[in-house]
């Protein structure tokens, strides 16, 4: 059955809804109304009548109308009977929020294993449990017990992000929706009792809503067919992983987060990278590899190219570049000649091109023209001081008509609020921006390696 049902559900119900404020099943259901689902509702408790405006049922069986989707916050205890009244209800998928299976043994590996049996008798598909669940800002399924005043969801967009962690989950959600990137999907999946990574990867790589898939990852339950899936979706989608559970300690820890076992890293390092997966080191290197791949165009080739108002930050940039493997750029002579004609006497002419201090908007947007021409260019990363004041506050709006060259363009920028709010009008934009040359340099890196792999 296809997974339609988690996404594109149009009746849901909350079983387990409270009236009580900080409870997860009141939190649930006030993320789907206060989230704008257009669906019906229908929150289900044998304690109320009525839940935040909406009548509320003694059950799943007695809700008159068909479900599609069940959202559970009740005790692990119960829901295998629970599961069980799902299914002669016809309903179609489940996602379990509740904790207390797998990830915690003895008994609640048993209540896992019925919960499978039972939903596997009615064909029911499950994510979770032990799990955050999951969000569509499309359809606007929400299933977070983070309140609006307490969590951010990004808006639309081209981003899926599978997790293992929901903690991880809450943190990439609101860093994507400060930066204004859009998310398609997300998903977090906890213990796989049922719905795997394999087949999440499978069905966003035909969801044409998606353009970047990423995964925190701390076990690979599907094994093989996870390594056989990637390797297909790969070739058109960059697959990105940050991989927890590296060390024995790590592997001690996975196993008690969820119960399963997080495997050999080397085998599973070695196995994604013949897949094709973009593996990364630290939850940072995963936020800025999916800004870049969001936000870029394809590169056509390697060679890098910055230009700045500050010298300092190139030289640990370049540093990196050396470290890491990426080609800078080499100027053909009459692109070098065209820059020293074009800029004023004071930029210095290299890579970087340093247009010092006293660079203008007019600088900036002379020497990228000119850059971005020269066919050893394939990414041009901007560095600013947006501290100097002959730059001009506009420059964040001109910069991005660069994209019209149809190669990518990156940025870097720190400092206080001023700094902050520039690099945000950027990125808004269309222009990812990065906080240090190494973060940038790393994302570069990413990008063009994938590119470069199945030009």
């Amino acid at each position: 059955m296809s997974l339609d049902v988690f996404f594109e559900a149009r009746s849901i119900a909350v079983i387990g809804a409270s009236r009580e404020p900080g409870k997860i099943g009141h939190e649930i259901l006030r993320s789907l109304i206060d989230g704008g689902f257009r669906g019906n509702i229908y929150p289900v408790n044998p304690k109320y009548s009525e839940v935040l405006g909406l009548k509320c049922f003694n059950s799943v069986l007695s809700i008159p109308d068909d479900v599609e989707l069940a959202v559970l916050a009740i005790p692990a205890r119960i829901i295998p009977r629970v599961v069980e009244e799902c299914g002669l209800k016809g309903v179609k998928g489940v996602v379990v929020i509740s904790g207390g299976f797998s990830e915690s043994g003895g008994v609640g590996v048993k209540l896992q294993s019925e919960l499978v049996s039972i939903a596997r008798k009615y064909g029911i598909r499950v994510i979770g449990p032990n799990c955050i669940g999951i969000f569509n800002p499309y359809t606007r399924i929400d299933t977070f017990f983070q309140s609006y005043e307490r969590m951010l969801r990004p808006s639309k967009g081209n981003v899926a992000f599978l997790t293992q962690s929901g903690t991880y989950g809450c943190t990439v959600l609101e860093w994507l929706a400060l930066d204004g990137i859009g998310l398609s999907k997300f998903v977090s999946y906890g213990n796989m009792c049922d719905v795997d990574e394999a087949e999440l990867l499978s069905y966003l790589g035909d969801d044409d809503k998606t353009r970047v898939i990423a995964f925190y990852m701390e076990s690979v339950k599907s094994g093989r067919r996870f390594i056989d899936v990637a390797a297909r979706v790969s070739r058109f989608k960059p697959i990105i992983v940050l991989k927890a559970g590296r060390t024995e300690a790590g592997s001690r820890a996975v196993m008690s987060h969820t119960g399963n076992l997080a495997g050999r890293y080397e085998v599973v390092k070695a196995a994604f990278r013949k897949a094709g997966i973009i593996q990364v080191q630290d939850i940072e290197e995963l936020f800025d590899t999916i800004k870049i791949f969001s936000l870029c165009p394809p590169p056509r080739g390697d060679g890098l190219a910055m230009i700045t108002n500050g010298a300092g930050p190139c030289v640990m940039a370049s540093d990196a570049a050396s470290e890491l493997g990426v080609k800078l750029s080499q100027y053909s002579n009459s692109i070098r000649e065209r820059l020293r004609k074009s800029l004023p006497p004071y930029a210095l002419i290299g890579n970087p091109v340093d247009l010092t201090g006293s660079a203008t908007l007019r600088d900036y947007l002379t020497a990228s023209e000119i850059l971005l021409e020269d066919p050893n260019v394939n990414v041009l990363a901007l560095f600013f001081v947006f501290q100097d004041t002959p730059l001009e506050d506009e420059v964040v709006y001109e910069v991005p008509k660069l994209r019209r060259y149809g190669k990518p363009i990156v940025a870097l920028a720190s400092g206080g609020p001023y700094t902050i709010k520039q690099a945000r009008r950027l990125q808004e934009g269309g222009i990812p921006v990065f906080p240090t040359p190494e973060r940038l340099i790393r994302a570069v890196k990413n990008f063009i390696k994938y590119y470069l792999c199945f030009k």
